[in-house]
């Protein structure tokens, strides 16, 4: 996002200052985009909605997953990791360019950098998200949509926004993949309205993901 983009360049200008060279060390440069995106960022912007709006956060809940919350987590996880099992052997087989998200690109030159996504995927990427693409997005679509039509929508919104951190060929190809990993997020934050839910399930994957770039970059597999 623009916002968070101008946030982050403040950040590091002001870190260059004191000596601080944001660009030399790329894993410094990933934890401050991440915590100044999905952190500041998109939390502060729910925020700011639902304070705008006198919403309160039972508007988009964080709660303690129960027994069926877990069963549809598990679920979620291993609906993401099979999807993009089967769509990367359809793509590889028809021989098709899929263009590479940015971060990709820092951690196969310096693959430490994996290594840091992993517990922030959880923290902060996952949370931060779904809260404001599922809870605030979807959330008051579901207002005057019918929910298949909200979750299509934000989905659809949540795989573009992804246009601006991508590079290479296939950029289509790699929206179009995470469009349909976004439609299983918010089929289950619709189902059992807890962002817990697709937070833990979007966290997850995306741990799952940098776990096997860093044994890849590391020659561990």
């Amino acid at each position: 996002m623009i916002i968070g983009s101008i946030i982050v360049a403040i950040a590091a200008t002001l870190l260059a200052v004191f000596g601080i060279d944001v660009a030399a060390r790329p894993s410094l440069g990933l934890l401050l985009s991440t915590v100044l995106l999905q952190g500041v960022t998109f939390g502060g912007l729910a925020i700011i909605y639902l304070k705008i709006h006198d919403l309160g956060f039972n508007f988009a809940p964080f709660t303690i997953p129960d027994k069926r919350d877990i069963i549809v987590i598990s679920s979620g996880i291993l609906a993401l990791l099979g999807l993009i099992v089967i769509v990367s052997a359809v793509i590889s087989s028809f021989g098709i360019d899929s263009a590479q998200n940015q971060i990709v690109t820092i951690g196969q030159q310096n693959p430490e950098a994996f290594l840091l996504l992993v517990p922030l995927s959880f923290l902060l990427v996952g949370p931060g998200e779904e809260l404001l693409y599922r809870g605030i997005i979807q959330g008051t679509l579901r207002e005057s949509l019918h929910p298949s039509r909200a979750i299509v929508l934000t989905s659809a919104l949540f795989a573009s926004i992804h246009l601006f951190s991508l590079t290479g060929e296939g950029k289509l190809v790699y929206i179009g993949v995470a469009f349909l990993l976004a439609l299983v997020l918010g089929i289950t934050y619709e189902y059992t309205d807890n962002l817990t839910v697709p937070a833990v399930i979007h966290g997850a994957y995306n741990a799952v993901q940098f776990a096997s770039a860093y044994l890849t970059a590391t020659g561990g597999v």
